[in-house]
């Protein structure tokens, strides 16, 4: 028993009371632009409720019965989870309820969402508001994925305005719901940095500041369910991972088949994340717009690489609609360079 003087073992806690919330990064990054108007800030607070609100509603989804299928497909042709409804209607209302946002593409949402109530606004939203769903049943991590776009003088507010390469994003990040919601940010220059939601607080603490990932790493990622019929460069490539030259070992294998639970694995460990366009799927699976340029401007911002299956920079592939789809390959910088080099001998 302590003796009078002793706090015991709760008194002894340390409590850290120097607390980076989301909000406080915000309005202080906001201080060091002069030219800033608030509005980009108003959109990330917006941007901040609606994440908070999709990991409520994953954490209790199971007790109120929010999986299985909502009954419709999305624009893509997946299978729309109730959990999907609720999180693209969820980022609707943040984004018109904060009247800075001129218009919104979602991946559950054919046609673009124009909110006239702003012509004014100067911003522009691409999201996958649950990226993943279709683990959802088995408790397997899923994700949002953003991208932020600054419209250009005069925009008109048409879809064609958005048919932008990812060099023309102001921000990006995704949001992962895991054992904690772990959200993920960026902005155009500027350092990644990693916040965790506090369930206590219902705050997102600053917990990975300034995240830059491994040059290299003997981990890959990639669906090998597809090997069947990928193209003679990806088999090569992958079989260079498996089967190294003698006295080196060989990648370790992680998949879990949520893009922004392996993306953020990568991001952290290093190592390589692929999803190639291949014979089955030549243009790739994975959506410009709202999943890969936003993911490589993360990855780039924190050292590393992202290109496509043309070996092109993801972030100057260019959209030829709202939902156009690329092949990527992103992770650590000498990693992707090693599917350069293998689809350099093929061109050669």
């Amino acid at each position: 028993m302590a003796s009078n003087g002793d706090a015991g073992a709760v008194g002894t806690e340390k409590i850290n009371t120097d607390i980076v919330t989301l909000t406080r990064f915000l309005t202080e990054e906001q201080t060091k632009h002069k030219e800033a108007t608030g509005d980009f800030t108003l959109l990330c607070h917006a941007l901040q409720f609606s994440f908070k609100s999709i990991a409520y509603y994953i954490r209790r989804a199971t007790l109120i019965n929010l999986t299985g299928l909502a009954g419709s497909a999305n624009v893509t042709g997946d299978d729309q989870k109730k959990l999907d409804v609720i999180g693209n209607d969820i980022f609707v209302a943040a984004m018109k309820s904060c009247a800075k946002v001129r218009m919104l593409v979602s991946e559950e949402e054919e046609e673009i969402i124009m909110f006239d109530d702003y012509p004014d606004a100067k911003y522009a939203v691409a999201c996958d508001p649950i990226d993943g769903s279709s683990n959802l049943d088995a408790g397997v991590s899923v994700g949002t994925i953003f991208g932020i776009f600054r419209l250009a003088e005069g925009s008109k507010g048409t879809k064609e305005d958005l048919l932008l390469p990812g060099t023309s994003l102001v921000a990006s990040g995704f949001t992962m719901y895991g054992a904690s919601a772990q959200l993920v940010i960026t902005m155009k220059g500027g350092n990644v940095n990693g916040f965790t939601l506090d369930n206590a607080l219902g705050e997102f603490i600053l917990t990975h500041p300034d995240m830059q990932m491994p040059k290299k790493r003997a981990i890959y990622s990639v669906n090998e369910g597809n090997s069947l019929y990928w193209e003679d460069p990806v088999k090569d490539y992958i079989n260079t991972l498996k089967y190294p030259s003698e006295g080196e070992k060989p990648y370790s294998a992680r998949y879990i088949g949520s893009m922004v639970a392996d993306a953020y694995r990568t991001l952290l460990y290093g190592g390589i994340f692929a999803y190639p366009a291949d014979k089955k799927s030549p243009k790739g699976k994975l959506r410009i717009l709202y999943e890969c340029a936003p993911m490589a401007m993360v990855f780039e911002n924190a050292g590393g690489q992202a290109i496509d299956s043309h070996m092109k920079r993801m972030l100057e592939v260019v959209p030829e609609h709202i939902h156009d789809r690329s092949g990527i390959f992103l992770g650590s910088y000498d990693e992707v360079q090693k599917v350069i080099d293998v689809h350099k001998k093929y061109m050669q």
